[in-house]
């Protein structure tokens, strides 16, 4: 009973189908059309009736925990079968059949198979590659299937292109693989034995050359110890001799060859020409010297016997036994040592030292520990002062020493190396600057102000003094920069002048130039710093040098000294002014100079930070605006608003300066860093109308900035100020550093 035309009981089979391609059938085959597609599927890909899907890939399936086709998942995995397949040799006496041996590759992840025959020397037959990589169809009648790897067993025959292949053994990896796989693998078959290779073996073993071969190897030698060579310093006395003298030699033995090179040390003045080689590289007899030979007496090979004619085309036979073969004795490794005597063609060379390289050798192979050198040179005389005459007087000291130096005089050298690391290099100018005063009893000359600058980099000092109005001197430049000798030294001497040197420089030195004596009272900040920073250079700004001086003040002091602080300060803060302190240290006959005390002074200052004046910034601001005829206020006004999206009138430090450089604002980028930073909220972001109003110059000038000013508020654009004077002293800690340390040794 037919079912009824009910939905989901349509007769129509394409339904739910997607592929409806059909596979090519019919092609040209060199020239002929013919079926081609007999195996190919159907319409969609489905199997035609009576036709079965043919395999494309490996037998074996994926693997249960990887999602890995076979292709990947057995890759570089290899079954190797050892197999032999029989021969016949037709028209030969020798042998009628030949056993060939070979080796059977199963790659799993393809199911290809590749024979390969080892090759063997004077086979007379192509080896190698027997058959290459692929798929190997089945004998007939099943030739449209292919090998797989049920297939191969051990003790099995297989035959692959009309040739049987008999498998007798396989590895321990194929082994392991076929037992996992439910394959029984039977024991290793014996291969049979080839009868002409057999015959061969027999002949070849029997077979006696009639020139014996003499092998001679130094290429191990030579590669293993190839540039490696022994140095020995050695002595030749030739004292005995005609105008005979002793002689230096070095004496190089080369690893590669056992070869021996020496060379003659020719100093100079010594009368003797240079000679490249005192002996040219050879092997070195120890027995010399030794009779004469005739050419061809000494050989490498002895031989017993010639056939044939002379030269090419001749024969001969080597002698085993090496009768009549002169032996001769050439100097080794293990016969050079420090101390022993080298007999160079009846020359004694007595080996004296060696270097480092050679030592370390002959410590690693011969287990020597001792190599003290022979001494074999007289103690050098003492050297001989030289005599300098004095200076003349005629351009600078070492000019005229130069010139007593050598006949062709040279230009003094400088310390190019000093020169190159204290010169200026960007804002650190290396240079130290003092103010002094001239002492002098006349009362215009002791109010004349100098500014003496000391260059790190040559010692030279330059003197300036600054104009000062309604004081009768003209100020200018008071000495070129030059070095300064310092006093009580005389003039025509033969030894070298002393110069002033940075140490020399402090507060309170007394400089004395050109027989003016000038006292230094004051220095710049950068000086403090520079010899602070480098106190083992300048002890007048070590303060570990100061405490130890303060630590020797006697007991008697103490009491004295913690009663002036008490006066000092009744309010017990623990400050008391910079003057009290300099004046208690003058007093307490520390022997302290006045840098020192200033040193102490700002180690122990207490400092107050002050903060930068805004106006003061937006005043230098809106003049380098001035300057450089800046007005595009209202262009940067849009350019804030358009990216201020929320209409906060805030925008963050990095959008603000994005614009800023947009514009290309003429503002350096250190002051225009700490004019932001003055304008950021508490949430970091930067009311920007308040900014452009501030540097606006058109519409919110700010007062002239006047020059002094400028100068007194010295600001870095880091936005802290620079550190003030030292106002008053922290005395507690200097007295727990100090005192306290001392009560506590004097206890102890």
């Amino acid at each position: 009973m037919a079912l009824p035309m009910l939905p989901g009981n349509s007769v129509n089979r394409n339904l739910g189908k997607e592929k409806f391609h059909k596979s090519q059938h019919f092609d040209y085959c060199n020239g002929v059309s013919m079926l081609v597609g007999a195996e190919k599927p159907g319409i969609g890909g489905e199997a035609l009736p009576g036709q079965s899907a043919r395999r494309n890939c490996s037998l074996l399936p994926r693997g249960e925990d990887s999602a890995a086709p076979s292709w990947v998942a057995f890759d570089k995995q290899v079954l190797c079968f050892d197999a032999y397949f029989q021969e016949s040799v037709a028209q030969s006496r020798e042998e009628t059949y030949r056993v060939r041996k070979c080796k059977i590759y199963f790659y799993l992840e393809d199911d290809t198979i590749q024979v390969v025959e080892p090759e063997l020397k004077n086979s007379g037959l192509p080896q190698g590659t027997l058959i290459h990589r692929h798929r190997i169809p089945l004998p007939a009648p099943n030739d449209d299937q292919f090998y797989n790897l049920h297939h191969f067993n051990i003790d099995q025959e297989i035959v692959l292109y009309s040739r049987t292949f008999v498998i007798t053994a396989c590895d321990a990896f194929t082994c392991n693989f076929l037992r996992k796989v439910g394959v029984r693998v039977r024991p290793p078959a014996a291969t049979p034995t080839d009868p002409y290779s057999k015959l061969r073996q027999e002949l070849e073993e029997s077979m006696k050359p009639l020139r014996p071969y003499e092998r001679l190897d130094t290429l191990k030698q030579f590669l293993d110890h190839d540039r490696n060579v022994l140095r020995f310093y050695c002595f030749w006395d030739d004292t005995q001799s005609m105008f005979g003298d002793p002689r230096e030699l070095l004496l190089h033995y080369f690893l590669a060859d056992d070869t021996i090179e020496i060379r003659e040390v020719i100093y100079p003045n010594s009368g003797r020409d240079a000679v490249p080689k005192f002996l040219k590289r050879g092997k070195l007899p120890k027995h010399s010297p030794i009779p004469k030979r005739q050419p061809g007496e000494i050989t490498n090979h002895t031989v017993l016997n010639v056939f044939g004619p002379m030269g090419q085309g001749g024969r001969y036979i080597l002698d085993s036994l090496k009768t009549g073969a002169v032996q001769e004795e050439f100097y080794k490794d293990c016969d050079l040592t420090i101390g022993g005597v080298v007999n160079v063609w009846g020359r004694r060379v007595i080996v004296c030292d060696c270097d480092d390289f050679t030592k370390e050798y002959y410590r690693s192979k011969y287990g020597i520990e001792d190599f003290t050198p022979v001494q074999f040179k007289a103690p050098s005389p003492t050297k001989v002062a030289r005599q300098v005459p004095p200076y003349t007087g005629f351009g600078s000291e070492e000019d005229s020493l130069c010139s007593c130096q050598g006949l062709l005089p040279k230009p003094p050298q400088k310390d190019f190396r000093k020169l190159m690391e204290k010169d200026r290099q960007g804002l650190e100018s290396n240079v130290l600057r003092f103010m002094g005063k001239m002492q002098s009893d006349s009362p215009v000359n002791k109010e004349r102000t100098f500014i003496i600058s000391f260059y790190l980099s040559d010692d030279t000092i330059t003197m300036f003094e600054p104009t000062q109005r309604n004081s009768g001197v003209i100020g200018g430049k008071f000495l070129e920069r030059s070095r300064v000798k310092k006093p009580g030294q005389e003039l025509f001497k033969s030894e070298m002048s002393e110069y002033y040197k940075a140490q020399d420089l402090y507060v309170g030195a007394t400089l004395i130039i050109n027989n003016q004596p000038f006292q230094l009272v004051e220095c710049d900040e950068y000086a403090l710093n520079y010899m602070e920073q480098h106190s083992e250079e300048f002890p007048m700004a070590n303060i570990g040098t100061i405490l130890s001086k303060l630590k020797s003040i006697p007991d008697e002091k103490h009491k004295e000294i913690k009663q002036f602080l008490a006066l000092s300060d009744p309010s017990n803060t623990g400050f008391i002014p910079y003057e009290s302190f300099r004046s208690l240290l003058a007093d307490a006959h520390a022997g302290l100079s006045e840098h020192e005390t200033m040193t102490l002074a700002r180690s122990y200052a207490a400092r107050e930070q002050a903060e930068p004046d805004v106006g003061i910034m937006l005043a230098i601001a809106q003049d380098h605006l001035r300057r450089k005829h800046f007005e595009s206020f209202s262009d940067m006004l849009r350019a804030f608003t358009h990216e201020d999206r929320d209409r906060t009138g805030h925008l963050s430090t990095k959008e603000v300066q994005v614009i800023c450089k947009a514009f290309r604002l003429p503002l350096a980028g250190d002051l225009l860093r700490a004019l932001l930073q003055k304008f950021e909220n508490e949430s970091g972001r930067i009311d920007y109308h308040a900014f452009l109003s501030g540097i606006n110059w058109r519409e919110n000038p700010s007062p002239p900035l006047l020059p002094d000013d400028a100068l007194k508020f010295d600001i870095d654009w880091n936005g802290e100020a620079v550190s003030p004077e030292v106002k008053s002293i922290n005395y507690s800690v200097l007295l727990e550093d100090v005192f306290v340390i001392v009560d506590k040794c004097t206890n102890g």
